[in-house]
């Protein structure tokens, strides 16, 4: 029998050729979650091209794209069959055919059962109107009593998605009547959880968040958790109607929203790759941060599932991710596994997040920055600037040195030189401040940065220069003084310098751990006889100093009284974990480039990794672990 999908179908197709207004992009269709019960396809035979009769085409969520041109299709929709009690197959083929007209039939549009909501010109509004106004729309209404209830629901939803995506003013009796319709029927909760989602999905698009009809399909479907656990489809469609229209003032919806939390955690390990996709996207569009366990799991899931993510996808899970705030080291193991594989023939933007990510997590991944790396000296040329700054950002400041390096440095260098105009201000010196982290000085780039028409064009973008770009130009002009003796071009001018880097949101150095200290001093006082040291020293050029210890002449310490007197200048690095590559025992970038600096300044440079000095049980170890640490260099001091 011709089933309401097929009805609905035939309804829309002659809106569409009343209209004239009946092109359609794939793209877009396929997108919007409208029309899902819409199982008629049309078989193409011919493709006309038209002048375009409609502005855009507008998706279920209110977005448009412009159409370029009006497609005639010659089709014939295919039914699916649906049990309809006490009515024939003729009865319900002849109402279909009372909704298409002829001509229709002969040159109807190319539908997809997620046809997006389109919008008639005014022009033409009368023609729809008057249609929906008529007997024809009215019998079906009538029909559809007779159906079962999750086909009624699903009818009811469609023939509402036809009058949204026909532009029928809300005010319509007959809207008016299918509404109440549907919220008498939403009264009996035997309704499915796709029917119900479809009903919440259009009445969003007819109401707002605050329509009556979307708080009781909400209701509807709490009832529905509450009793029985959903299927994973399912639980997607509930996440992408709450992404819609959830009210975080509302308790109700509050609480809707944690039973789906508990629910999803049972089925993750049963969900598909576009499915985990899907939730996470829906999670970031809610704001959502308190379901910690439900994206740590979701982000387990992804690792196992992450061969089936397309290159889309992976961008969405790892952008998501990244916001949210959580990281899975399996996720890294699975990235390592396929991401190198993929990177030959996949778009750029995926490469650029996913050094974002290894970023973000500070994870320093030797598989994937070295196929990164080569994968950039053989095809920089396609990607953006941006695209290039993020990749080469990440490398910096997570201290990886790929062993192409020499080619993947002139490859910039090239790049730099051809585009350089291309490259926002801020972008351009992220690059340039990552490259002396893995001690590649881009002096070719230096006079043009510190010039005053690039520092005019740095503070012409709207805002004053920010701290962060600041400290970067200062610790550019360091790198210049202390490590370039040769160069001899324009240099960044005093009042840009910054003061102290500690200041700057850790983007330069990461302070000392509190709890490593407390484990250090009390060794260290009875090392050295008493508190001949002192704590977070600021030196001129802005660095902060762990511990620093002061020696004479004669490579003796000094006591706090005498520091008048010293000759060096020795620097503890109390290195916390915070410092390092959360993966690896790899010196984060900002804390390498401190440390050469503070040594071209003039100080010895006595690391104390945390990893080494929790190994140690004994009070008696830690004295003894401190005193091969220091006092090797003060004999140094003595023979230099």
């Amino acid at each position: 029998m011709k089933s309401i999908a097929c009805i609905s179908t035939s309804v829309r197709t002659a809106c569409q050729h009343t209209s004239a207004c009946f092109s359609l992009n794939r793209a877009v269709i396929r997108s919007s979650p409208v029309g899902r019960c819409t199982n008629a396809v049309f078989a193409s035979k011919t493709v006309v091209a038209q002048q375009p009769c409609v502005t855009g085409v507008r998706a279920f969520h209110g977005s448009h794209v412009n159409t370029a041109a009006v497609q005639h299709v010659s089709a014939a929709p295919l039914p699916i069959p649906v049990y309809v009690p006490g009515k024939s197959e003729n009865e319900l083929n002849q109402l279909g055919r009372r909704m298409t007209p002829k001509t229709a039939t002969r040159s109807a549009p190319h539908l997809s059962p997620y046809s997006p909501y389109t919008k008639p010109q005014s022009n033409t509004a009368v023609n729809i109107h008057s249609l929906f106004e008529g007997e024809v729309i009215q019998e079906l209404c009538t029909r559809l009593t007779h159906f079962p209830i999750n086909d009624r629901a699903e009818g009811l939803a469609t023939l509402l998605g036809a009058c949204v995506e026909f532009g029928v003013d809300g005010h319509n009796p007959l809207v008016s009547r299918l509404i109440n319709e549907c919220l008498e029927l939403l009264s009996n909760r035997d309704i499915r959880v796709a029917q119900l989602c479809h009903l919440g999905e259009v009445a969003y698009a007819l109401e707002g968040r605050q329509s009556a009809m979307v708080t009781e399909v909400l209701d509807s479907i709490g009832a529905v958790l509450e009793e029985d656990i959903v299927s994973p489809s399912e639980a997607v469609r509930v996440y992408s109607l709450l992404a819609l229209c959830y009210q975080p003032a509302s308790q109700r919806q509050t609480l809707l929203l944690s039973t789906l939390h508990r629910h999803t955690q049972r089925l993750v390990h049963r969900l598909k790759a576009r499915q985990v996709s899907d939730i996470l996207q829906s999670l970031l569009k809610l704001q959502h941060r308190q379901a910690i366990s439900l994206v740590l799991r979701l982000s387990h899931r992804a690792s196992r599932v992450f061969k089936a993510f397309s290159n889309n996808e992976v961008i969405k899970v790892l952008s998501a991710l990244m916001i949210l705030g959580q990281h899975d080291e399996e996720l890294l193991a699975a990235m390592e596994k396929h991401v190198p594989g993929r990177l030959g023939k996949c778009d750029p933007e995926l490469i650029s997040t996913v050094m974002e990510y290894c970023l973000q997590t500070r994870c320093r991944s030797e598989p994937i920055f070295e196929a990164v790396a080569e994968n950039f000296v053989l095809h920089a040329e396609r990607h953006t600037t941006l695209q290039i700054a993020k990749q080469i950002v990440a490398m910096g400041r997570l201290n990886y040195l790929p062993q192409c390096s020499n080619q993947m440095f002139k490859k910039l260098e090239s790049i730099l030189s051809s585009r350089f105009s291309q490259f926002q201000p801020r972008s351009l010196i992220e690059v340039l401040h990552a490259c002396i982290h893995l001690e590649r000085f881009p002096l070719n780039y230096m006079s043009k940065v510190f010039s005053p028409y690039f520092l005019q064009r740095l503070q012409a973008q709207g805002e004053p220069l920010d701290k962060n770009a600041l400290g970067q130009l200062t610790q550019l002009h360091l790198s210049t003084s202390l490590e370039c003796s040769h160069y001899w071009g324009p240099r960044l001018p005093f009042f840009l310098h910054v003061k102290r880097f500690s200041s700057v949101d850790q983007a330069f150095e990461t302070p000392m751990e509190s709890l490593l200290y407390k484990q250090v001093k009390r060794p260290l006082t009875q090392l050295l006889g008493g508190k001949f040291y002192s704590t977070s020293i600021f030196t001129h050029s802005g660095y902060t100093v762990d511990v620093e210890i002061c020696l004479d002449e004669e490579g003796f310490v000094l006591p706090l009284s005498q520091w008048d007197h010293t000759y060096r200048r020795m620097a503890l690095c109390l290195d916390g974990q915070n410092r390092f590559c959360s993966n690896t025992q790899h010196l984060l970038g900002k804390e390498a480039t401190k440390r050469r600096h503070l040594r071209r300044m003039g100080y010895e440079v006595v690391q104390i990794p945390y990893f080494e000095f929790e190994k140690l049980r004994t009070h008696r170890e830690q004295v003894q672990y401190l005193h091969s640490k220091i006092f090797p260099t003060i004999f140094k001091f003595n023979h230099s």
